[in-house]
């Protein structure tokens, strides 16, 4: 995702070096946070336990992933984030053993949900690092790279979950998911600390936020007042809930529904996060277009809602055309996230406060998604899934209506603070 240019710009190798370490990091992120997802079905036959019930375990991480985000953005913003990082991918690969070799559910959703938090750790530095050491392009190149070596990441879990099932079961796909976190830690502790020595050095790629008193402009609550965040974040908890609802159950949907076997039904996703790469690369040019996340992410909404209609009439009838259609709809999510979460809280680096942004938003991305788990759970049992794909609808239809109404107060705020910082 970064130019051939950059790359061969003695000046911004050091951008580009950083660029792909951020990028490795977010890829071993989701190795280790969504291959319980994953093997969820597997895991809940395995034992003999319900879905709901294997999936409180999900539902827990959320919560605590959530709940971490907004304390790890305000700690990122006054300190230095490769410890931070550092620290949440060790955590994160000790859960992830840990869980390999437990047979207690109750145990395990306890691990799963300090995995949660300890992920937490890894999101609102990167967002901190990336404002303060790249230009707003580069950061935008990022942004994208970022998703996409997520979108990876969900591919290597959605292959290596059905071949683990097949070697030896599901336990092996936590073991190497550890290992691989492991060693990306101490890459990253590394790497970055000769980065580091380096930037001291010489000012890299006009970076964002440099030199400024954290916090000395404006207070986070003042922020979000003046730029109209409170309405977004409900748009951003309804992207989670659709984003992380059909990542998690669409397995069970199509084991459900057109009585494939387990595993076929969890490597059939791999064709979520090939749509995301896609969405979120179409998303990165409009915005170049655009230049306002909300005018974007209302254009996604209304794609959401045309895809989702048209998955109520053929959810049951075709079983490539509906997981298509599943797929096109999560990666509208995943572009918007790429707006929302990815892209606005850039232009809060100047006071300071990118990742404090970026870590509440990401809070709401997840309480959307604890939601969803087990919401979706409850309504395809006790309603079916064509009333699961309808309420689809009608979250995408109230994220469009949000966003419409907030693309004027957005634009203001953004001028507002280009005649703020151009004094």
């Amino acid at each position: 995702m970064i130019s051939n240019s950059i790359a061969s710009n003695p000046k911004q190798r050091s951008a580009l070096f950083f660029s792909i370490l951020c990028c490795l990091v977010y890829f071993t992120s989701y190795l280790t946070r969504i291959n319980y997802g994953a093997a969820l079905l597997e895991i809940a036959q395995s034992l003999n336990i319900s879905n709901q019930l294997a999936g409180m375990a999900v539902i827990g991480s959320f919560i605590t992933y959530g709940a971490g985000q907004p304390i790890c953005g305000y700690l990122s913003d006054r300190f230095e984030p490769r410890t931070m990082i550092f620290a949440g991918l060790v955590a994160t690969a000790f859960c992830n053993f840990a869980i390999a070799f437990m047979s207690d559910i109750y145990l395990m959703t306890f691990i799963w949900c300090l995995n949660g938090f300890f992920q937490a750790m890894l999101w609102p530095p990167l967002v901190r690092g990336m404002s303060q050491y790249l230009s707003p392009e580069l950061y935008r190149k990022t942004s994208v790279g970022i998703v996409t070596a997520s979108s990876a990441g969900m591919i290597v879990v959605y292959v290596l979950v059905p071949f683990s099932i097949w070697i030896s079961g599901w336990r092996l796909s936590f073991v190497i998911p550890g290992i691989v976190a492991i060693l990306v830690a101490f890459l990253w502790i590394f790497s970055i600390e000769a980065f580091g020595q380096q930037e001291k050095n010489e000012q890299v790629s006009k970076p964002v936020s440099r030199g400024r008193k954290y916090g000395a402009e404006r207070s986070v609550g003042s922020l979000i007042w003046t730029s109209g965040l409170l309405p977004v974040m409900l748009v951003i908890i309804l992207q989670g809930a659709l984003r992380d609802g059909i990542t998690t159950w669409m397995p069970t949907y199509i084991h459900d529904v057109f009585r494939l076997n387990t595993s076929i039904s969890i490597l059939s996703t791999v064709v979520l996060p090939l749509f995301t790469i896609v969405c979120v690369v179409a998303t990165s040019r409009m915005y170049k277009s655009v230049k306002n996340e909300l005018s974007v992410s209302a254009l996604l909404w209304g794609a959401g809602v045309m895809t989702s209609l048209a998955l109520i009439c053929f959810f049951a009838s075709h079983a490539m055309f509906s997981i298509l259609l599943m797929a096109l709809l999560a990666g509208c999510t995943h572009g918007i996230n790429l707006m929302l979460i990815s892209q606005l809280p850039l232009h809060y680096a100047k006071y300071g406060r990118a990742a404090t942004i970026s870590g509440i938003l990401n809070a709401f991305t997840y309480i959307g998604s604890a939601i969803s788990i087990y919401g979706i759970a409850a309504l395809s049992e006790a309603y079916g899934w064509r009333f699961t794909i309808i309420s689809w609808t009608f979250i995408a239809l109230i994220g469009l209506i949000v966003c419409l109404g907030r693309i004027k107060k957005w634009r203001l705020f953004l001028e507002k603070k280009e005649l703020e910082f151009s004094s």
